[in-house]
């Protein structure tokens, strides 16, 4: 099984003690960011499969860092954690409810989707190996 590095900005308080290590046992490793200002150096840094973003983060926030992720040319997918109201953010790839059981299947069947859209030029350039 591969590793999944996740960069999570503002969800430490989300996986604590047991809970992290259902999300280590099915191949998800985080990197954690405190703040937006964190989040875009580490990004910057490295290697990323998704980002997720924590619902303590202000919208305009996570907007301006999801824009600011699509600007160099990314296109890893952003998760989003509603909040209590449930709402869904436009800008991400998906939005799911903070302690749903659906936010790891559902990151799991849209990493799916991102790894087939990411092979799809090199197999219509005849370059896949």
């Amino acid at each position: 099984m591969s590793t999944i590095v996740v960069l999570a900005v503002c969800v430490d308080q989300f996986f604590p003690g047991t809970e992290a290590s259902v999300w280590k046992s099915a191949g998800y490793f985080f990197i954690p960011a405190a703040s937006i200002k964190e989040a875009i150096k580490h990004f910057k840094a490295g290697d990323f499969d998704l980002v997720l973003l924590g619902n303590s983060i202000p919208e305009e926030s996570r907007e301006r860092l999801t824009y600011l992720i699509r600007a160099t040319g990314s296109h890893v997918p952003v998760v989003c954690i509603a909040g209590s109201s449930g709402h869904h953010d436009s800008f991400a790839d998906a939005t799911f409810a903070l302690g749903s059981t659906d936010l790891l299947t559902g990151m799991g069947e849209l990493l799916k989707g991102y790894t087939r859209v990411r092979a799809l030029p090199a197999i219509l350039y005849g370059t896949a190996s």
